[in-house]
């Protein structure tokens, strides 16, 4: 604020100096109120927000511990490094002992030794190559007609699971052909239709090619085989190196054979991965309890030293939540060997509010009853009809057992042939074209393959070539066909629920007359319908989802089975460390403590923002009410001292007029 440098000339008192000195005066106990209260928001903002930040790094640990999946996690050891493995949570512990005695391999095949690979002529016509399932034929000519040429015209078949090298060996190249997949079945077989020497099968001409009976022209440098093995004993033979379908939910990799020292395969419950995110939980949940002690601590000694906090509703609602999660038992468990955290080793210290981890009690537990282990931490849902599945509830339900009452079960879309089928039915040109619309997607022309077949041939028949249409099947669709009781044609949707439709839009002249089946609409699936605690619930297919405004909202249940009445219960059991995802996304949300302490607390740094402007704004008014004032009062007193001048000078004149006369 700038001085008026004009003011106390008059008076030499009322200076701007002292204008200055009485607008500090006014500034100083409302600047320094300002200041400590902002001073004091700002700290509690901040120790507040490295509690925020720690909440938010316990929810991070508490989230794997959330999921079913951890506990359920299995782990595969192998005693020998020619033999690696995996397990999902399929999988079933047990040791096993595995003995490779040969590899899979894919077939290799190699030509004669040719002096270049880009310019001798190979010869001219077509190759008709095949490896299991996959064939082409490939023509070659004047332009591809080379070593190299024949090799990209192989490799240009994207489908024909077979590639093609060019390789120099020193004394020439070769032509290398290999199946690029494993297994008996992949063997490769080359078939030639030499245009030049209309021979075939001779060592001359494109026919040099020729792998096939009677004319294996190429050399078979590695044969297609099986892989062969033995597991705890029984002889087993797959195509392929990495072998899934042996034991359920367990994957072995065969890297090599150990005839002369078997592998001893162990599955086990991964129970160090599990005691790891424990750790980790528990590590975090102290750090939280860590800060909010720091924070709230009285100080006997000196109360002007006690924690910033102290007191403070939000920071006592964190620390109350936190500790009724870890200290309750978890409902739903019933009768369950476990039933709380300290019942897995995680005590809480009298002392300090802190947890400890005892994780050879947690090692003991997983290891007697990993379900109800599992259930401690993870979201869990129980039913007692086993065609009943749990699929998930919400963070709205309220954990307990509730009452399932199916009233519908769920169907399918079907139509059912009007003609029962004889011992035989003849395919031909009058019957074999329809076209169909399955759950609203609309097929092409569907042909079905010339033949007789029986009933049940017709039935498959029938479901391949539908299922094998490429519009359906880009839309996820299919159907089952079936014979019925009565020996007519039963054709259903795969999906359930009142969008799971059929209908035929077009047959063939005969196909009425002959397999029952017309133009028109069948009949459409139905929802399940039925409640879940009582109230009536919302059905999809065959998904059941509670009502909302009850303890169950949000269960959903998958109902198969087509029994109707009641289904038995379903359970919800929220663990730990789903309660403390909950929690923390509770405190985090738009109407939670932590927000509302975050923007109560900027919300008063903002008023006091104000109230600077405010302040500074008195200030202005009272320097300026003050200058001009001062100003005034400046004029006055030069206007009196004037009139003191003068009158003091006419006193002098009469003075010297007097003492004149005298004189």
């Amino acid at each position: 604020m700038a001085n008026i440098s004009s003011v106390g000339i008059g008076s030499g008192v009322l200076t701007s100096d002292l204008i200055d000195k009485l607008v500090a005066a006014e500034r100083e106990p409302t600047e320094l109120r300002l200041d400590a209260k902002e001073e004091s928001i700002t700290a509690e903002l901040s120790i507040f927000g490295q509690i925020q930040s720690a909440i938010t790094d316990f929810r991070l640990a508490s989230r794997p511990l959330a999921d079913p999946s951890l506990f359920q996690s299995l782990q595969v050891s192998s005693s020998n490094s020619a033999i690696t493995a995996s397990a999902s949570t399929q999988a079933q512990e047990g040791v096993y002992s595995l003995e490779v005695e040969r590899l899979a391999t894919s077939e290799s095949l190699a030509s004669t030794i040719f002096s270049d690979s880009d310019t001798t002529e190979i010869g001219e016509g077509t190759l008709t190559i095949t490896s299991g399932s996959t064939s082409a034929t490939i023509t070659i000519g004047s332009t591809n007609n080379t070593l190299d040429g024949i090799a990209a015209a192989i490799n240009g078949e994207d489908d024909l699971g077979v590639t093609a090298s060019v390789l120099n060996v020193g004394t020439g190249y070769r032509l290398v052909l290999t199946s690029n997949e494993t297994g008996e079945d992949a063997a490769i077989t080359v078939s030639v239709s030499d245009t030049g020497d209309a021979n075939n099968t001779d060592a001359n001409g494109l026919s040099r090619l020729s792998y096939t009976t009677g004319a294996e022209n190429l050399e078979q440098k590695q044969a297609a085989q099986n892989a062969l093995f033995q597991l705890n004993g029984v002889d087993i033979e797959r195509a392929t190196n990495t072998v899934d379908d042996v034991l359920t939910g367990v994957t072995f990799t065969l890297n090599g054979t150990n005839v002369d020292s078997p592998a001893k395969i162990e599955v086990s419950r991964n129970t160090e991965q599990v005691i790891e995110k424990v750790e980790a939980f528990v590590e975090a949940y102290n750090a939280v309890k860590s800060l909010i002690e720091e924070s709230t601590e009285f100080n006997a000694d000196n109360p002007a030293a006690s924690g910033i906090l102290m007191g403070d509703s939000a920071t006592r609602s964190i620390n109350t939540q936190m500790q009724r999660i870890i200290g309750q038992s978890i409902q739903g468990l019933g009768s369950a060997s476990v039933r709380s955290l300290s019942e897995l080793g995680i005590l809480t210290n009298k002392d300090t509010g802190q947890l400890e981890f005892n994780s050879s009690t947690l090692e003991s537990k997983l290891a007697s009853d990993p379900e109800s282990v599992t259930a401690i931490f993870a979201d869990q849902g129980r039913t007692s009809d086993s065609q009943i599945e749990f699929i998930r509830a919400s963070s709205n339900t309220v954990p307990g057992s509730y009452d399932i009452n199916i009233t519908q079960a769920a169907t399918k879309g079907t139509i059912t042939g009007s003609v029962a089928l004889g011992g035989s039915t003849i395919i031909d040109a009058d019957n074999d074209e329809l076209s169909i619309t399955v759950d609203g997607v609309a097929s092409g022309v569907i042909t079905l393959s010339a033949g007789t077949y029986t009933a049940e041939q017709l039935a498959t028949e029938l479901q391949n070539q539908i299922n094998a249409d490429s519009t359906l099947a880009g839309a996820g669709v299919s159907v089952a066909v079936s014979i019925d009781g009565s020996g007519q044609i039963v054709l259903a949707s795969d999906n359930f629920g009142s969008d799971s439709t059929i209908e035929l839009n077009t047959v063939d002249t005969n196909t009425l007359a002959q397999l029952g089946l017309d133009v028109g609409a069948g009949i459409d699936g139905l929802d399940v319908a039925g409640t879940i605690n009582g109230v009536e619930a919302s059905g999809s297919g065959q998904t059941l989802t509670a009502a909302s405004g009850n303890n169950s909202e949000g269960i959903r249940i998958l109902v198969t089975g087509s029994a109707t009445g009641d289904r038995g219960t379903v359970s919800y059991i929220e663990g730990v460390g789903e309660q403390m995802v909950d929690m923390v996304n509770s405190l985090l949300g738009a109407n939670g403590a932590i927000t509302a302490k975050n923007e109560r607390l900027n919300s008063q740094l903002q008023f006091i923002a104000e109230e600077r402007v405010a302040l500074e704004e008195r200030i202005i008014t009272l320097n300026d009410r003050l200058v001009a004032q001062f100003t005034a009062a400046d004029i006055l007193i030069s206007q009196l001292n004037s009139t003191q001048e003068y009158i003091s000078a006419q006193l002098d004149a009469l003075t010297a007029s007097a003492s004149g006369k005298n004189d």
